[in-house]
């Protein structure tokens, strides 16, 4: 009888294993009857897959992180939810099966398990009668076991191959010199997850206290006043790397250690996450044990930085590791000061070859380096203000410098950085930095130019033999009142603009309407000039931002009239990066979006490849500023060449379009392959990929083969002025 009955562990472990698959076919049976998941349905899965999630997370079975996949699928979807369901449903089922695939085969389901040590009452399944107490008001402090006692509980959880409490292995308790308990604020929306945690933190001697809605963080932490921070990377309607801006933008609390716990298994995500400030991640499944210790050495790291710094108690705005001034703090100096000064210098300060270092020492000991760098930088500045910018790159503002010393500057960063050693493991390695420069004294009319003239300064510098480049302005040319720019100049004042409108069809299906806009300009004949006719002429005359300014306001007065017709459709609005990085076209932006009752989701912003890689650092700003109001950014003329992975990695995009040429010569082996690298890729992000410029049937087939989400171009209709194009029953 015994021989047919599985013990101990593997009795636990099968029966899981069990579950796990009847979950998984019931996920995909439901997903197939129904067809088009709503909000509710993945709310269910959500709290259904979540809650057996936390149940598996304790296992140490090689096969319990592979419910993460299935988590990871649905939390995605529910944040997507604006997507045609046919096509949520169908990236649900692909993470089903992968999930499967991931999975052993289930054990027999007529046996029974025998009682085993597993199975002991006194095991945190089964706590002692009065146990939940320990978090009242009037509980007795925690008290810790005596070294005999906690080596017999740890060799007892050994057995059964559970993570021992943080208590029976640390001899320290979870609290400050004054005996007060840590403070941790969990930040996650689903409530499974966030009983998890507490659940562990509490039961490790720690206080815990659980922010369901992400928006209300900053209120829960002017409260409660945490020592630490752990927080989802996902969720709905702000995720977390917003959220790390805003808590490190706050006065008060900037500088409280950030901890992530993610399952999402890319690792550019989390440099992007560490980039804004956050001090450590750990991926889902966490062992409780990790989590404990993660946390506790996170507190007492940040309280003895605090201890040793000579200007403690005037750390506001400033990082505790480095003593650099947080991002936003410093792009308003910069946005206060440039306008009216004429004197100064900007720095951008980039460190070569992270990747190959991560790969070589393993990500927390590249960014113990990073950090280094970040200290001993602040050294080399003095009191010029300097921030890290995102994983590699260094921002120094250095007021009152003239053009002659901005050079010899750069070189002082350049060499001081170099010659520094930094531990990596058991060797001191030296650190290559790059240094882009501009001299304020050329005059900028806002932050972003100045800004946008440091980064191309930092790009030319990337191919200089010395690792140096200053800005220089262009020869001025003479400027030409050409007729065609006196039509724009006049376009722009009496309303010559308009709009034409093409649809963007899901290849899938879809009832959803969305449409590119496509600026337009009329002259006084009624000529109707394409946007590759005058636009040249605008930004040769420094006319391209009204005529982006334009556009954008036309088509959010659009999307009102929709609105209050009862009939929402979604705009892709082209615009120039140089004008997504002026200073105040976010909040224009956002403004105009909240006077006009229009949802974020409602727009995508269009932004060329070759544009945006000359702006990148300067358009994470901008992005920074939409991602909380939900609109989305498109990458345009997309291609998989090395910079369009860097933007796929920098940029929280939504869409890519791809690059005309995909669809006008698929005839050429090389370019079919090449665009299928580039779906691939985009993908691989979690990007939908938009086919454009489509002529023919025969380039609709191949694209919609190869994999894109959607077909714009004649095939489907020509651009018009109206936006009367039947969604509902479009067949390609």
């Amino acid at each position: 009888m015994d021989s047919m009955a599985p013990s101990g562990e593997g009795g636990i472990e099968r029966e899981l294993l069990l579950e796990l698959h009847r979950h998984v076919d019931a996920v995909v049976a439901r997903l197939r009857a129904t067809g088009s998941p709503d909000a509710d349905f993945l709310a269910r899965l959500d709290a259904e897959t979540g809650t057996l999630h936390v149940k598996v997370s304790v296992l140490d079975a090689p096969w319990a992180g592979a419910l993460g996949t299935l988590l990871s699928a649905i939390h995605s979807a529910r944040r997507t939810q604006h997507l045609p369901g046919p096509l949520l449903a169908a990236r649900l089922l692909a993470a089903a099966e992968r999930t499967r695939k991931k999975l052993p085969p289930p054990g027999h389901p007529g046996t029974v398990s025998r009682m085993s040590n597993a199975d002991n009452r006194n095991r945190a399944e089964f706590p002692p009668a009065h146990y939940w107490r320990r978090w009242g008001a009037d509980a007795p402090p925690p008290q810790l076991p005596e070294e005999e006692q906690a080596e017999q509980v740890a060799a007892t959880l050994a057995e059964a191959r559970l993570p021992a409490p943080a208590g029976a292995v640390a001899a320290q308790p979870a609290a400050g010199a004054s005996g007060e308990r840590y403070r941790v604020l969990v930040v996650e929306d689903d409530p499974s997850q966030a009983l998890f945690a507490e659940t562990v933190i509490n039961g490790a001697g720690m206080e815990a206290m659980v922010a369901l809605v992400p928006h209300e963080v900053l209120g829960y932490m002017e409260s409660f006043r945490p020592d630490v921070v752990l927080m989802d990377l996902h969720m709905p309607g702000i995720d977390g790397v917003e959220l790390t801006g805003m808590i490190r933008s706050h006065p008060t609390l900037g500088n409280v250690p950030i901890v992530f716990l993610t399952g999402d298994p890319d690792p550019e995500r989390r440099f992007e996450v560490l980039g804004v400030g956050a001090d450590d991640f750990l991926t889902k499944p966490v062992r409780p044990r990790n989590l404990v210790l993660t946390l506790q050495s996170r507190v007492r790291r940040a309280r003895a930085l605090q201890a040793a710094s000579p200007q403690a108690g005037d750390t506001a705005g400033t990082h505790p590791a480095t003593g650099l001034r947080t991002r936003p703090q410093l792009l308003q100096l910069l946005a206060s000061e440039i306008p009216s000064t004429r004197s100064g210098a900007l720095f951008f300060v980039e460190i070569e070859g992270v990747s190959a270092l991560r790969d070589r020492y393993g990500y927390a000991t590249v960014e113990d380096i990073l950090t280094g760098a970040g200290r001993h930088l602040r050294s080399l500045v003095g009191d010029a203000p300097a921030t890290r910018l995102n994983d590699n790159t260094f921002l120094v503002y250095v007021p009152g410098m003239d053009a002659a010393g901005s050079e010899e500057f750069a070189r002082t960063l350049r060499d001081g950085l170099g010659r520094q050693p930094f531990q990596a493991r058991d060797q001191a390695i030296r650190l290559r930095a790059t240094v882009g420069h501009v001299a304020l004294a050329h005059g900028f009319e806002d932050a972003g130019s100045a800004l946008a003239a440091a980064e191309q300064a930092l790009r030319a510098a990337r191919n200089s033999p010395i690792g140096i480049a200053g800005w220089m302005p262009a020869p001025a040319e003479p400027r030409q009142d050409t007729p065609l720019l006196d039509m724009v100049r006049e376009a722009i004042e009496g309303g010559g603009l308009e709009l034409a409108f093409q649809p963007i069809v899901a290849v899938a299906g879809g009832n959803e309407a969305q449409y590119q806009t496509l600026a337009r300009m009329r002259d006084r004949q009624g000529r109707l000039y394409t946007a590759g006719e005058f636009l040249p002429a605008a930004d040769a005359a420094g006319l391209l931002h009204e005529v982006d300014r334009r556009a954008l306001e036309m088509a959010i007065d659009t999307l009102a009239q929709r609105h209050a017709e009862g009939r929402l459709v979604r705009l892709f609005v082209s615009q120039s990066a140089q004008t997504l990085v002026r200073d105040g076209y976010a909040a224009h932006l956002l403004t105009l979006l909240s006077s006009s009752g229009i949802e974020g989701p409602s727009l995508v912003v269009d932004v060329r490849q070759d544009d945006a890689v000359i702006h990148a650092l300067s358009l994470q700003e901008f992005c920074r500023a939409m991602v909380p109001a939900g609109v989305q950014l498109c990458l345009s003329q997309y291609r998989p060449d090395a910079e369009g992975r860097a933007l796929l990695a920098q940029l929280p995009l939504g869409f890519v379009r791809l690059a005309a040429k995909y669809s006008s010569s698929l005839d050429d082996p090389g370019v079919r392959d090449e665009m299928r690298e580039a779906i691939e890729l985009a993908h691989r992000h979690g990007l939908l990929v938009v086919g454009q410029q489509v002529e023919n049937p025969q380039a609709a087939a191949t694209l919609w083969m190869s994999g894109v989400d959607f077909i714009q171009g004649n095939l489907v209709q020509h651009a018009a002025e109206g936006l009367d194009f039947d969604f509902h029953h479009s067949v390609l």
